[in-house]
């Protein structure tokens, strides 16, 4: 058993969250095709998953947000959602559901941050609708 989550903290001008690091490309640990578009995307791609209250039922679909850390900003589009209501499934690949406060981030996005590989897993950050 795990915890799910419905919900998500209010999106602000400067929302906080959690960064996490995801592959969305074929074979990568995001599993299938994202949910906004049906397609995979490459790593050098600045693309993010959002936890289940954030991606809002696909209302942010292949919008874009702004995420702030480590003194820099990216843009980076919506494209799949993090499952915050489901998990442990093979469709999950058997891993929990994610917290209610994921920006699940491609490579490109991590590297754009400037933020040293050694940290890239779990990080501090602000994002806000672009």
């Amino acid at each position: 058993m795990y915890t799910t989550y419905k919900c998500s903290p209010p999106v602000t001008g400067n929302t906080k969250a959690v960064l996490t690091l995801n592959s969305f490309q074929k074979g990568g640990d995001g599993g299938g095709p994202s949910q906004c578009d049906n397609q995979y995307h490459s790593d050098d791609t600045p693309v993010v998953a959002l936890s289940t209250g954030w991606y809002s039922g696909g209302d942010r679909c292949l919008n874009y947000i702004t995420i702030s850390a480590n003194g820099r900003s990216v843009k980076a589009k919506v494209v799949d959602e993090c499952d915050s209501t489901m998990g442990c499934d093979d469709e999950h690949d058997y891993q929990p559901s994610c917290p209610n406060n994921i920006v699940d981030a491609s490579k490109a996005v991590w590297k754009a941050l400037g933020i040293p590989e050694g940290d890239w897993g779990d990080y501090e950050i602000t994002w806000s609708d672009a």
